[in-house]
């Protein structure tokens, strides 16, 4: 029985999806559950399962492929077939080798040189290092098709150019030096002639100047395609600088009363939850309290509307090895603080697993980027498009501060951080994003953290 394997619907809001590597290859025996393919969308990368167990009869679309939702990518022949199939890729194999090593006998005995790789055009292919390389040490492409290739399909490698170059001056055809003429000796010119008078230098007409060319690789250079997720990240930061209009505030807050609330409260809170309490919830919280106090910054722009939210969904940068993601906690106005420190570690940790559906990665009204998880004291944050503002969070240091007493002002060690808001100036201003700082400081500098937990 032949098994359709159809490009998934990952998401509500997902209507095709991009090969980017197959697993298997047709003939491959394969298990039901077992990854297959890696598929991308513009919001994540998937590895998806096969449907069924067998043989991979058919791949009917190939990597960069972007395939409608539903669509049949392959078709598997199931195990009831799988002896049968098994044995006869087995008897072609065995023919398919022995065929191979009288090829190899062949190709030993003839002293010719593999091919070079053609472009389809009769032109040789090589690669850009190669021609790269060759541009840099003066080498024709006329001379270059006369080096001998040890790649695949006898095509030129590096190491071929460069053998041939350290050999270069030895197999310079000596004839042609021989019959080449020398240039006739030119009688020197005398000052007035190299010199131009400056009024014919501005009055001459200006000489086309060459653009800078893209400089050639180094040979220790390496080249390599962005990931999915590396070009969508490109594509979604050069769009939102491309579209808002960014302005930046930042503010200092005292985070002391935090700070010890999380030291006094971490090993039971690890204990009952099972994972350890972090700063972000907190400022998470108060961001929604102050998105309570300023609806603006819960808004978006649509042509010339402005749409204003209800909800409060609260997008939140997670750091992964490739890149970055921003999962989505919905209706945080509906959750308390031990609700969000539960959303905000599930979707981490499923977020630098690779874990999240493309629904979780869309939808935010506002985001928040907590760089001081590197040390970072601050920094300006590009907003999430279409939301109007995001707020970055910098690394919490102990600083001597300067505090009015009823005695007089006294120098006292606190918890410092920097708060960073990034507003599109298109619909907010200056003042609301003062406004907006102002609340979040008073929220966190006042915190009850007796009701929290």
């Amino acid at each position: 029985m032949i098994v359709d394997v159809v490009m998934p619907k990952l998401g509500e809001s997902i209507t095709e999806g991009t090969i980017i590597q197959w697993l298997k290859s047709i003939g491959d025996i394969i298990e039901k559950e077992e990854i297959l393919l890696e598929i991308g969308t513009d919001k994540v990368d998937s590895e998806i399962p096969s449907p069924a167990g067998g043989i991979i009869k058919e791949i009917l679309a190939k990597p960069n492929d972007i395939i409608p939702v539903n669509n049949v990518i392959a078709r598997i022949e199931t195990e009831e077939t799988i002896r049968d199939q098994t044995k006869s890729i087995d008897e072609s194999q065995t023919v398919e080798t022995s065929i191979l090593s009288e090829k190899k006998i062949e190709q030993a005995s003839t002293p010719n040189p593999l091919p070079q790789t053609t472009n389809g055009g009769g032109r040789t292919f090589f690669t850009p290092l190669v021609r790269s390389i060759a541009r840099r040490e003066g080498i024709s492409d006329n001379e270059l098709s006369l080096i001998s290739g040890t790649g695949r399909s006898g095509r030129v490698t590096k190491g071929d150019i460069i053998a041939y170059l350290e050999t270069r001056e030895s197999t310079i055809d000596l004839s042609n030096q021989k019959t080449t003429s020398p240039e006739p000796t030119q009688e020197p010119k005398s000052a007035s002639q190299i010199i131009r008078p400056i009024e014919s230098i501005y009055s001459s007409q200006p000489s086309q100047i060459s653009q800078p060319s893209q400089p050639p690789m180094a040979m220790d250079d390496r080249l390599e395609d962005m990931s999915r997720m590396r070009q969508a990240i490109a594509d979604h930061m050069r769009q939102s600088i491309d579209t808002a209009a960014h302005v930046y505030l930042v503010s200092e807050c005292d985070v002391t009363n935090v700070v010890n609330f999380v030291k006094e409260r971490q090993e039971d809170f690890k204990i009952r939850e099972g994972f350890k309490l972090t700063y972000t919830p907190f400022f998470i919280l108060a961001a929604v309290k102050a998105i309570q106090a300023h609806p603006k910054f819960n808004a978006s722009l649509e042509d010339k509307k402005i749409i204003y939210k209800k909800n409060i969904n609260v997008g939140m940068a997670v750091a992964m090895k490739k890149g970055l993601m921003v999962p989505v906690i919905s209706n945080c106005e509906e959750l308390n603080f031990l609700g969000l420190c539960r959303k905000v570690n599930d979707l981490a940790i499923r977020g630098r697993n690779g874990k999240l559906s493309p629904d979780e990665l869309q939808g935010s009204t506002f985001s928040v980027s907590n760089f001081g998880v590197f040390g970072n004291i601050i920094g300006m944050p590009i907003i999430n498009q279409p939301n109007s503002a995001i707020l970055g969070v910098g690394s919490v240091k102990k600083q001597p501060v300067v505090k009015e007493t009823s005695s007089g002002d006294a120098i006292v060690i606190r918890s410092m951080c920097c708060l960073s808001i990034g507003i599109d100036h298109r619909l907010l201003d200056g003042a609301d994003g003062g406004l907006f700082l102002k609340t979040m400081v008073e929220l966190l500098e006042n915190i009850d953290v007796s009701v929290l937990i």
